[in-house]
């Protein structure tokens, strides 16, 4: 194993990327990390821009002979999500990602990678620096809070970028060339609680469910993974209905698109049904375990005696969050029918949080069809209010309709086939890319996305294989020396 990451090739992308690794940079905490890519711009003499959002965008002129390329956009975004294992000690805002190679792939010790999308980020950076690749004239722009709202590619107002065409190196296969993308929304739903004293002839439990996988809510939906909420939930509404259980607090999941692959509960149970609760969790644990033997062999279900807390929730509020959540629909509600195998409509229920009288659930819809999200985000609405819930539905961003005729489709399929001998699959990716914003912000923009082959993104397990950044890279410089003429 090494943690040295610069002797990869190619070398300046690689040592760009662990440079990002050093830099912490969650989502909305990207100070530093804008700080660094300016720096970068400034020090090889290139016009470097920053607006009111935290955007930045670096200008490099065309090499010799080039000057007639129409403008090229390489986009990333400077955001990563900070997601840990349960066991790791690690501070997203101040310490650094432990990136080494194992084989034939890039991981992190414990925590996200950020490859996601820093390999895209120092792609960028490395064209900057080159002095020997023929280009037209670019525009790298690197853009905030991608991953809890695209806040960055919303803000962002005409005449910031002047290009024609937009290269996003945001997505996660390499040979593939995504040409579309689902629009999303969240619904969120507060449920408001009084606290009550604890019955005295009660013990209380710890109820964990860990050791899932979780991953990208869009790109991982379909795999058929365990919702750690999900599964909590069925032994507590089931507790709650056979044993009186009373519930203290509730804590599941952390960003609103990751699978979750944690979540606990503090409990109460009669002292003499607690025999009873015991069996029960051990019976849906094999439930569990046998549904999820292939998806998600590992998942663990764990009961620990803990303190008796003071305080348990209000009895109906917690029969309505068991009810609600229960009800929740989750995962792939259809699939294209003109694209097999691609995700149309999805949910993920993302967060159930308990907090100073107030339980929190988060989710997020997506679709590649704007009135199925409409449709999808009603009934999750609609199952919140009857529980009783206040409901939010916000942060919402289209989608990105294929242009199966786009130019640079057309070039960047001509190269890759020049190169690899074989043809990019065309793709449509259920998830969200900031092309469908830039594109109503931009409409004369062509765009296309691509990138590396990264695996178990927005989880611990995220991972990139180092032979697919190169053909990436390699791919992209080509590519450019192909841009025609404005």
């Amino acid at each position: 194993m090494s943690t040295e990451l610069h002797h990869l090739e190619p070398r300046s992308l690689w040592a760009y990327f662990e440079d990002i690794c050093g830099i912490p940079h969650p989502s909305k905490k990207e100070a530093a990390i804008v700080d660094y890519v300016k720096s970068v711009g400034e020090k090889l003499g290139l016009e470097t821009e920053t607006d009111h959002a935290g955007n930045v965008v670096i200008r490099k002129p065309a090499t010799g002979g080039m000057e007639d390329r129409k403008t090229v956009i390489l986009q990333g975004h400077l955001d990563m999500v900070p997601q840990k294992n349960n066991d790791t000690v690690h501070d997203f805002e101040k310490d650094p990602i432990k990136a080494y190679v194992d084989g034939d792939w890039v991981k992190a010790d414990g925590t996200t990678l950020g490859a996601d999308n820093g390999i895209g980020v120092a792609a960028a950076l490395a064209v900057l620096e080159a002095k020997d690749i023929r280009h037209g004239p670019l525009e790298c722009l690197f853009t905030v809070d991608e991953e809890t709202g695209m806040t960055g590619a919303f803000e962002l107002r005409p005449g910031f970028i002047k290009g024609d065409i937009l290269i996003n190196m945001d997505s996660e296969d390499e040979g593939e060339l995504y040409i579309g993308c689902a629009g999303g929304i969240d619904t969120n739903a507060f449920f408001d609680y009084k606290e009550e004293t604890t019955p005295g002839n009660h013990q209380a439990y710890m109820v964990e469910v860990k050791g899932l996988k979780g991953g990208h809510s869009g790109l991982d939906i379909h795999l058929g993974r365990g919702n750690a909420i999900k599964l909590l939930n069925r032994l507590l509404w089931k507790a709650h209905r056979d044993f009186g259980m009373r519930l203290s607090s509730v804590d599941g999941g952390s960003l609103r698109n990751a699978i979750p692959r944690e979540a606990s509960a503090v409990v109460t149970i009669p002292e003499d049904s607690a025999a009873g609760f015991e069996k029960l969790a051990g019976d849906l644990y094999t439930d569990g375990k046998n549904e999820l033997n292939s998806a998600d062999p590992d998942v663990q279900l764990k009961l620990t005696n803990t303190d008796l807390p003071k305080k348990v929730m209000d009895n109906a509020v917690a029969k309505n969050i068991f009810n609600a959540v229960y009800s929740t629909p989750n995962g792939v509600i259809r699939m294209d029918s003109d694209m097999p195998g691609v995700v149309e409509t999805s949910t993920n229920l993302a967060i159930l949080k308990s907090n100073q009288g107030v339980v929190e659930a988060a989710t997020l819809q997506r679709s590649s069809v704007d009135s199925a999200k409409q449709d999808l985000c009603n009934m999750m609405r609609t199952v919140f209010e009857m529980a009783g819930a206040r409901v939010e539905q916000t942060g919402e961003y289209p989608g990105w309709k294929p242009n199966v005729n786009s130019p640079i489709l057309k070039t960047m399929t001509k190269v890759y086939e020049q190169l690899h001998n074989k043809t990019p699959q065309q793709k449509v990716i259920h998830a969200g890319l900031e092309c469908g914003i830039l594109g109503g912000t931009f409409p004369h923009l062509d765009m296309i996305s691509f990138g590396p082959t990264i695996r178990n993104p927005h989880s611990p397990d995220e991972m990139v294989e180092i032979n697919t950044v190169k053909l990436f890279y390699g791919f992209l410089v080509e590519t450019l020396k192909h841009i025609p003429a404005g």
